[in-house]
């Protein structure tokens, strides 16, 4: 029980650790030990997913390709293989449903499990979190990192704190302190745009949120205000979610080849709306609108999009759209280095498998 006499929560979160390159390392002996990143290109691409070999150079997800190189000149980039990393992702979800029904994926690697209420016999959370890792190890041979606590957002910031391999709990008596002792850059939820808003204000640690009104929060930071007040007091009464819903799925893809025409684009398409809608088809949402995210050789970008009132009927159609957002950028005078493909729009229709896999080519953690 929390001082005010309410039932706690007991959330556990699980991170893999590297995970799109620990699976590579895994999966090839040679790479075991290695800087590694999972990526498209050693010029032109964007690392997807870096070793922790890698990541003492600093290399990171979402770092170019050439800029990594100059972090790490013996580093070993390998494409990604996304249906590996799904298949893997379904394993360790079948895990966790030895435990609990009620488990909210955020991406292929990490998720939350709510166990308050099915923790068995005299196990803790915190031996239901080793239990986990344990069988995952053993049935993948993969290692993952656990947080636990009583509300998301300090189970999440636990499972950082010990990676790789690691396992951290944090206790309703120690969540407040935990945060006030934590920079804001490092919260869930703080992206680095607000992180660098709040330094101006004078906001760089967890105390010094808390010493902030929820006016001047709200004042700031709009809705999020509250959110921002309520976790820098320990407090997060978000519930694990197993139905949460995407919004969107996107895919994107830096070429090693600058495209000029449209019949080079048409073909560079296809792996992205490959990666969408398998993902998509087991949805139980539809989806109304197209995005195409186009960036230049010169780094100009331009986003387009369609929406219709009636979902997409099918690959086709779907494929048909997304070319006549592509069509009018061409020719292309100063190239293209850069698509991405987004589905969004979602509402509900009949649809008889549910699912909430999203697959993003460049920039994605695996972490």
């Amino acid at each position: 029980m929390d001082p005010a006499g309410e039932r706690l929560r007991k959330i556990i979160h699980i991170d893999m650790d590297a995970f799109f390159a620990s699976v590579e390392q895994r999966d090839n002996p040679e790479l075991r030990g290695k800087p590694l990143a999972v990526g498209y290109g050693r010029e032109r691409g964007v690392v997807a997913a870096a070793s922790y070999e890698a990541r003492q150079f600093g290399v990171r997800s979402a770092l170019p390709s050439v800029t990594a190189l100059r972090k790490c000149p013996e580093l070993i980039f390998t494409a990604p293989r996304f249906d590996v990393y799904k298949a893997v992702s379904l394993q360790i979800r079948a895990i966790f449903a030895r435990f609990t029904p009620l488990i909210e994926p955020l991406s292929l690697d990490e998720a939350y499990l709510d166990v308050t209420d099915f923790l068995q016999g005299g196990d803790t959370a915190t031996e239901t979190a080793q239990a986990i890792r344990a069988m995952i190890r053993e049935e993948t041979r993969l290692t993952a990192s656990a947080g636990v606590s009583y509300n998301k957002f300090l189970a999440k910031l636990a499972s950082g704190q010990n990676k790789p391999d690691g396992l951290c709990v944090i206790t309703p008596k120690q969540g407040p302190g935990f945060v006030e002792n934590l920079p804001v850059a490092r919260f869930h939820g703080v992206g680095p745009a607000t992180a660098e808003k709040m330094r101006r204000l004078g906001v760089v640690t967890g105390g010094d949120l808390k010493s902030c009104a929820l006016e001047y929060l709200q004042e700031n930071f709009g809705k999020a205000g509250g959110f921002y007040y309520a976790i820098a007091r320990g407090v997060d009464e978000r519930p694990v979610r197993p139905d949460r819903e995407r919004k969107s799925l996107g895919a994107e893809r830096t070429f090693l080849q600058d495209l000029f025409t449209f019949e080079q684009a048409v073909t560079a398409l296809q792996p992205l709306v490959d990666r969408i809608w398998p993902p998509y088809e087991n949805m139980r949402l539809r989806g109304r609108t197209v995005t195409l995210k186009v960036k230049f050789a010169d780094f100009r970008q331009i986003t387009r999009s369609h929406s219709d009132n009636a979902s997409l009927s099918g690959r086709p159609e779907f494929e048909r759209r997304a070319l006549a957002l592509l069509a009018p950028i061409f020719p292309a005078r100063r190239g293209v280095r850069l698509l991405g493909l987004t589905l969004s729009g979602f509402n509900r229709e009949a649809c008889p498998n549910e699912g909430q896999m999203s697959f993003q080519l460049d920039g994605m953690d695996g972490s």
